[in-house]
């Protein structure tokens, strides 16, 4: 029997509507799934909701993977691809297995031999890199850096030294409420000629990308939003 496609489907970052950030095809393609895995339901039946799908949304299989799934657990949901169901992932925002659990289902279904079909969706990583102005050549995602100050100026610290030597973007994020936190520690911790872009709310109507170096971070008025957003430092 055929394996199933497994297809990585992008979602949007925040509220709005889907045409502006997806594709066409990507939302013809998730609308005539049956078999998503997600997440969390809840999140997915709402993006779904909106896609409009071919079977009403209580009809729809919503497997959960997410950071409590337990490894052994991913046989079970790659159990439908194997029989032949095409089945889409999604994340909770943005594009699936980049920094998301999901990536651990997507390399299983490498191993198992089953096609993988990334759909073209808003990267919030992307997006902040194209629109800092920052070296884009060569850059690292870090995810989220440690939440205790002395600990988050040592990476930062690292980071400054790592992006220096190898002329490389760092990039990172952090959980909304602790934004300002983070912020008051790269000013505090990084020198005042390294370079800092932060992108917040990227897609939506609040969206703001601005960059500067450290030393004019410091002398600027700046209230960050408590909503999503990436930072970015480089050192020539």
């Amino acid at each position: 029997m055929a394996t199933g496609t497994l297809y990585l489907i992008p979602t949007p970052l925040d509220e709005g509507p889907l045409d502006a950030v997806l594709p066409e095809e990507t939302r013809r393609i998730a609308a005539r799934l049956t078999t998503f895995v997600v997440e969390q339901a809840k999140t997915a039946r709402a993006f779904l909701k909106q896609v409009g799908t071919a079977l009403p949304i209580q009809q729809l299989s919503l497997l959960e993977l997410n950071e409590h799934t337990r490894p052994e657990h991913l046989e079970t949901l790659i159990q439908p691809l194997l029989a032949g169901v095409d089945v889409g992932l999604l994340s909770e925002a943005g594009c699936p297995a980049v920094a998301d659990p999901g990536a651990d289902l997507v390399n299983l279904a490498h191993r198992r031999g089953i096609a993988v079909k990334p759909l073209v969706g808003p990267s919030s990583i992307l997006l902040a890199i194209m629109g800092s102005g920052l070296v884009g050549q060569r850059f690292t995602f870090h995810g989220y850096l440690p939440a205790k100050p002395e600990e988050r100026a040592s990476a930062l610290k690292a980071l400054e030294k790592r992006s220096e030597q190898d002329d490389a973007t760092q990039i990172f994020i952090e959980t909304p409420y602790r934004n300002r936190a983070l912020l008051e520690t790269i000013l505090l911790a990084c020198r005042g000629d390294t370079w800092l872009s932060i992108g917040c709310g990227l897609t939506t109507a609040g969206e703001l990308v601005a960059t500067h170096q450290v030393a004019e971070w410091r002398r600027r008025a700046f209230e960050i939003e408590r909503s999503p957003c990436v930072f970015l430092i480089h050192r020539h």
